[in-house]
């Protein structure tokens, strides 16, 4: 998108503030603020906003992650105790057998969810 066709004057914005916070909403998208022929200011609406700023964050962690496989600060999943959905792994505190969840469901299928007494039987 070109900026350059969303450019108005502080003394536009100050005469039809109300009328500029409707077409942000409407058009979402950002209006830049002149003062002395210059750039100075862009103003956005509000969902527009918010939709941005999780995207640094994200871009963050991802950068942090290369960082790691690069300096070689990683470890296979297995090693871990993590295991693919579906399959059992080792509970971190317990040490029991315990189901990871298929990433597709919202909740555990029943079969996921074992009981003391199932438990029990996988430890011996």
């Amino acid at each position: 998108m070109r900026y350059s066709s969303r450019i108005k004057p502080i003394s536009y914005l100050k005469a039809n503030a109300a009328e500029g916070l409707t077409q942000l909403a409407e058009r979402r998208e950002p209006l830049v603020i002149a003062q002395n022929g210059e750039a100075r200011a862009v103003l956005q609406d509000v969902a527009s906003y918010e939709q941005t700023q999780g995207t640094p964050a994200l871009l963050k962690i991802l950068a942090l992650g290369q960082q790691d496989v690069e300096a070689g600060r990683v470890q296979p999943a297995a090693e871990v105790g993590c295991a693919p959905p579906g399959q059992a792994r080792q509970h971190p505190m317990t040490r029991r057998p315990t189901r990871v969840p298929p990433l597709s469901a919202a909740t555990p299928p029943a079969s996921a969810i074992a009981d003391d007494a199932a438990v029990d039987q996988m430890d011996h």
